[in-house]
């Protein structure tokens, strides 16, 4: 039972990061219908910035860490967003009356652009960090076993509920909200209401970014080691965490990522840490062949 706790914890921990990706994957195909595959490289430039942040307040003296910690969140998340903004820029606006197929295969270009120019700038080898936060909560303890919920996953887990929370409240109850639902049903009809679409767009693949941005200081914070290649797995992970809640739907790409940490959690655990990954694709396959749009996506209507 305290194993089974554990690995509780640990997958809802995992599932929040995949969360925060997946939600820049589902915001942006909810209104261009186009998935951004250039998404898990902003969400790896979020984590280079964050260790670098954090490098650079360590030798400025700054120690007190609500200060750093808000510090490096800011730093983060607006040098990444301008990173968002430009993928949209160059990647997207161009084509966007273009083919589907041009669009996604300028948004592997960047991509692989991002990569390698993090690559030449970084360095190949790995980037670690040492904890940040320390400590930890015991829930549960046996005889051989002790469950500790520690400070960075109690972090982890209420800053994803605060910031689902913001988005979510964001998109219903604001003008920007109704601009991009707007968007998202008639990009046509928007603009002759008068909505500025290529702002709208720009403002989404910017809050994707800030979200990336989030998920990539949290798991900088978490595992302490990054590489200029973490981008392309995560964003693979995430990718498949808003197909499974449902794409286009914000709660159903939460959903999706704390399922998918969920099973990586307890198979790992359980079964076998080389074929986490098979485990996480195989619900992946079973859920598109019941429920293919996702567990809480609704069909695509065809508008005659």
């Amino acid at each position: 039972m305290a194993y089974f706790i554990q690995q509780l914890v640990n997958g809802l921990t995992l599932g929040s990061i995949y969360g925060l990706i997946a939600i820049g994957y589902t915001m942006v195909y909810g209104i261009i219908g186009m998935i951004n595959f250039a998404h898990g490289e902003i969400y790896m430039i979020g984590a280079f910035l964050s260790i670098l942040a954090f490098t650079m307040l360590g030798v400025t003296g700054v120690t007190w860490m609500p200060l750093a910690l808000i510090m490096v969140l800011l730093v983060a998340i607006v040098f990444t967003s301008a990173y968002g903004w430009a993928v949209e820029r160059i990647a997207y606006r161009p084509l966007r009356g273009s083919q589907r197929l041009a669009a996604l295969i300028s948004a592997i270009g960047m991509s692989l652009a991002l990569q390698n120019y993090v690559l030449l700038t970084q360095g190949a080898g790995v980037k670690t960090l040492q904890p940040i936060i320390r400590g930890g909560v015991i829930l549960y303890a046996t005889g051989n076993f002790t469950v500790i919920l520690s400070y960075i996953q109690i972090f982890i887990i209420l800053l994803t509920i605060l910031l689902m929370a913001i988005f979510a409240t964001l998109i219903a109850r604001t003008a920007l909200g109704r601009a991009q639902r707007a968007c998202e049903q008639d990009r046509g009809m928007a603009t002759l209401l008068g909505i500025n679409v290529d702002r709208t767009i720009s403002l989404t693949f910017i809050m994707g970014a800030m979200l990336a941005a989030v998920a990539g200081m949290l798991v900088t914070m978490y595992y302490g080691v990054i590489d200029f290649f973490m981008g392309f797995i995560a964003g693979l992970k995430a990718f498949t965490a808003a197909v499974l809640g449902g794409i286009g739907s914000l709660p159903g790409a939460m959903l999706g990522g704390m399922l998918l940490g969920l099973v990586e959690a307890f198979w790992a655990g359980y079964f076998s840490v080389e074929y986490k990954d098979v485990a996480s694709f195989g619900i992946l396959v079973l859920v598109l062949i019941f429920l293919p749009s996702g567990l809480l996506g609704r069909p695509d209507v065809e508008k005659v």
